[in-house]
């Protein structure tokens, strides 16, 4: 029968971690672990509260439901780790690696996540209540219905991310990129702090929609200058249109109105 090992006996043995090391629901709390070797190492629902992690090597680790609160993990490499549950309430995750990791439903508020990578994480219904994501690369991750009431993505790299759903309210998205990205259109996007790049793309969309109420007309004609700013060069340039008037349809004018195509 194989053993069943602990960190602190795998240690004692002069051993790494490996995939077949068990800490599931070990208490760790407050344990020194940097630079350790915990690739694919289970830790199921593991005390790692105030843990130091920082540089460990937690590819794939099995971290579902582990308590990291508080826990010092910069610049750790957490590549497709399994995060789902986890508890990383202002935990220390700057320019961590934590490409293609499960984060769903993940506690992350108040963290700092400065220059993590994020690229294509699955953080579907996480809580990233006032997380630190300033610089943060979020490319393709899936934030749907997540979280981010009050969140710094200043500088943040959201090209491509699932945003349905998610809740925006007060967060600072100053300097991010959100191209190809999926805006919420619902309570929780409004009070969005963006500077002029991102309200002039916002702008942009709403003039090139196909309306032809006379309100719709008149705005989407005042704002087209602004809409036209539009930072890529790869979208045409909106256009003022004529449009006949329900008089002129009727032959009883020749009046036209402008309208933004």
């Amino acid at each position: 029968m194989e053993p069943t090992w602990t960190w602190d006996t795998a240690r004692a043995a002069g051993v790494l971690a490996d995939e077949w090391l068990d800490l599931r629901y070990a208490n760790l709390h407050g344990a020194n672990l940097r630079y350790a070797h915990l690739h694919d190492a289970h830790l199921t629902g593991a005390h790692l509260r105030d843990a130091d992690l920082r540089y460990a090597d937690l590819r794939g680790a099995h971290l579902r439901g582990a308590n990291l609160h508080g826990a010092h993990l910069l610049y750790a490499d957490l590549r497709y780790a399994d995060l789902r549950y986890a508890n990383l309430h202002g935990a220390n995750l700057c320019r961590t690696n934590l490409t293609g990791a499960h984060l769903h439903y993940a506690n992350l508020r108040y963290a700092n996540l400065y220059d993590a990578d994020l690229r294509d994480a699955n953080l579907h219904g996480a809580d990233l209540h006032d997380a630190h994501l300033t610089g943060a690369d979020l490319r393709r991750a899936n934030l749907t219905s997540a979280d981010l009431h009050g969140a710094d993505l200043t500088g943040a790299h959201l090209h491509g991310a699932h945003l349905r759903g998610a809740h925006l309210r007060g967060a600072n998205l100053t300097g991010a990129d959100i191209d190809f990205s999926c805006w919420p259109l619902c309570c929780g996007s409004l009070g969005v702090r963006v500077d002029k790049k991102i309200a002039v793309q916002l702008m942009y969309h709403a003039c090139a929609l196909d309306c032809d109420d006379p309100e719709y007309v008149a705005a989407r004609s005042a704002c087209l200058d602004f809409a036209n700013k539009m930072h890529r060069d790869d979208v045409p340039r909106l256009e003022f249109k004529i449009v006949e008037t329900e008089r002129d349809k009727n032959g009883n004018g020749n009046e036209t109105e402008n309208y933004v195509g």
